[in-house]
């Protein structure tokens, strides 16, 4: 099976990165082409989810930290290994529903020997990604997903900036760390979220300055803001959102629609 498209949404907190995957899943499965699709929430705040409609029991972070304290205590059952019972675990956490897959990274707690699970965790992640044509990835908000080389594999990156110098700021750091870290990016773009059309010029500006493409921008839409209030699932969103349009032709230029 060839490998997986994997896209990563990246940016500073608060911009609309979660929103963002939202609305990009949401155009995928209008065209319901038949591709399987996996979608990673890797931010510890864990709020995919909720702005999906979907319900979670247990995250990779549940596991990966119950594995760490039966090794620290030394409960690990005779004859089972650490790597196969995680992986299993691990397993144990996906959720297949309907039109798509989703894992729930969730969070880690302290160091100890979670370097070692860590470790096994990426290897299974690995091997679990070649199980799909396309992988959408919400990353945490910042740069520590990068530090950490949490994103190593990664086909598109999307960094989302809000209309303010720091979020332009910080796209420029994440494209660098991105660099500097070696992580094989085939193509980054930038996305404006929650731009006015009269400032998407000014997107093209930035992104031409720092070295990126300007895929699009978000406008304002107040039915984002009204189906996170009343806890409605992104996913329901009217097929005229002007929020749901603008994804959709950004999904075009990223190259994960045709």
């Amino acid at each position: 099976m060839e490998k997986a498209l994997v896209v990563s949404v990246s940016g500073k907190g608060g911009v609309g990165k979660t929103t963002l995957v939202a609305l990009l899943l949401k155009a995928l499965l209008e065209r319901d082409d038949g591709r399987d699709i996996l979608v990673v929430d890797a931010d510890p705040a864990a709020n995919l989810p909720d702005v999906l409609g979907v319900k979670v029991e247990k995250t990779v972070g549940m596991v990966a930290n119950e594995l760490k304290r039966k090794i620290e205590k030394g409960q690990l059952p005779m004859g089972v290994s650490k790597s196969d019972l995680l992986e299993a675990w691990v397993y144990s956490t996906l959720l297949e529903l309907e039109n798509f897959d989703m894992l729930v990274m969730g969070r880690t707690e302290g160091e100890g020997c979670y370097c070692y699970v860590n470790s096994i965790l990426t290897r299974i992640l690995d091997t679990l990604l070649s199980n799909y044509d396309l992988v959408l990835m919400d990353m945490e908000a910042g740069l520590e997903h990068l530090s950490r080389r949490t994103d190593k594999d990664v086909d598109v990156m999307v960094i989302v900036t809000d209309p303010s110098l720091m979020g332009f700021k910080t796209a420029l750091r994440i494209k660098e760390l991105a660099e500097e870290v070696h992580i094989e990016v085939k193509k980054i773009y930038i996305v404006g979220n929650r731009f006015p059309a009269e400032m998407e010029e000014r997107l093209r500006e930035w992104a031409s300055k720092i070295g990126v493409e300007a895929a699009g921008v978000i406008p304002n839409d107040s039915l984002i803001a009204e189906y996170n209030l009343a806890g409605r699932s992104l996913l329901d969103l009217p097929s005229d959102s002007p929020a749901l349009s603008s994804a959709r032709e950004i999904a075009k230029r990223i190259g994960i629609i045709s």
